[in-house]
């Protein structure tokens, strides 16, 4: 066999493997979403069932107007956003202030400190759930959104501070120092110069943000009694029943959980790219 068409095979055993791990992949996501579509009858038939033969909204329909626990679905999926957007937000503030200092300035405990950052990250975090409870109870954010935040942006942000650490000492210090030739002050040189060129490693530290603070499930239920402030995930436990599962409405509501997340990250994942280049070059 020639090199050509040695590196021709491998090229499809490639792509064919790449298929098949995303086939893979993807499997669980249709199957939630086809589940969604079923009647009970084919939910619950001991034969394999690719796809709905027979779409039925039943379980859509039934989640979106007989809301969980005496409260509307959208009440959850408001909860949800708060808490996944207020993590986002106030974390990536923090990671890319804390991520500067480290890669910018020399300190002592620097590399200390970044240690302690991969220690943290792994801890459990069902570790923590007594400390953080004593410390929401004592701080009075018990059963509010605003403690699920906080416990969130500190589980989130030794991932951010590292991940962003790399991204911002990978920016020349030259365009730096241009920019303050030109008479740029520290805080003009940090808003256009750094932050666009440390724009796709945010936009990837408040992906993973916000998939954390929306599935996340042990703390919002520990944190919250009253269920007026549950999240999505904690909502989803009331479809397990000691007397059966509702699978339809489970993965129905699955399904419009999975939504935001898919529409944040295409909102986003533009500015991933486009952020790689911006502002490092002119002319």
């Amino acid at each position: 066999m020639s090199p050509l068409a040695r590196r021709r095979l491998g090229r499809i055993a490639l792509n064919a493997a790449g298929v098949l791990v995303f086939l893979f992949a993807i499997f669980p996501v249709y199957w939630m979403v086809a589940t969604s579509f079923k009647a009970n009858d084919q939910i619950f038939t001991t034969s394999f069932v690719p796809f709905p033969t027979h779409f039925t909204f039943e379980h859509l329909q039934r989640v979106l107007t007989e809301g969980v626990a005496g409260h509307s679905i959208w009440l959850y999926m408001r909860n949800s956003a708060i808490v996944a957007l207020g993590t986002v937000l106030v974390g990536a503030v923090f990671s890319l202030l804390a991520a500067t200092a480290v890669a910018r300035f020399r300190f002592k405990g620097r590399n200390t400190f970044l240690i302690l950052l991969l220690i943290v990250q792994m801890i459990p975090s069902e570790a923590l759930l007594i400390p953080l409870f004593l410390s929401v109870k004592r701080l009075g954010l018990y059963d509010q959104l605003l403690g699920l935040i906080v416990v969130n942006v500190g589980l989130t942000l030794p991932f951010g501070i590292w991940m962003l650490r790399t991204f911002v000492a990978a920016v020349p210090r030259s365009l730096e120092e241009a920019a303050w030739i030109d008479g740029a002050g520290r805080f003009a040189t940090f808003w256009k110069v750094l932050f666009p060129l440390v724009a796709p490693g945010l936009v990837a530290t408040s992906i993973f943000s916000f998939i954390t603070a929306w599935n996340e499930l042990i703390f919002a239920l520990v944190l919250m009694s009253d269920s007026s402030g549950y999240t999505m995930p904690v909502a989803l436990q009331y479809f397990f029943g000691q007397r059966g599962t509702d699978w339809g409405a489970i993965m129905a509501s699955s399904t419009l959980m999975t939504l935001p997340v898919v529409i944040f990250f295409l909102l986003v994942q533009r500015r991933m790219v486009s952020g790689l280049v911006a502002g490092a070059v002119k002319g």
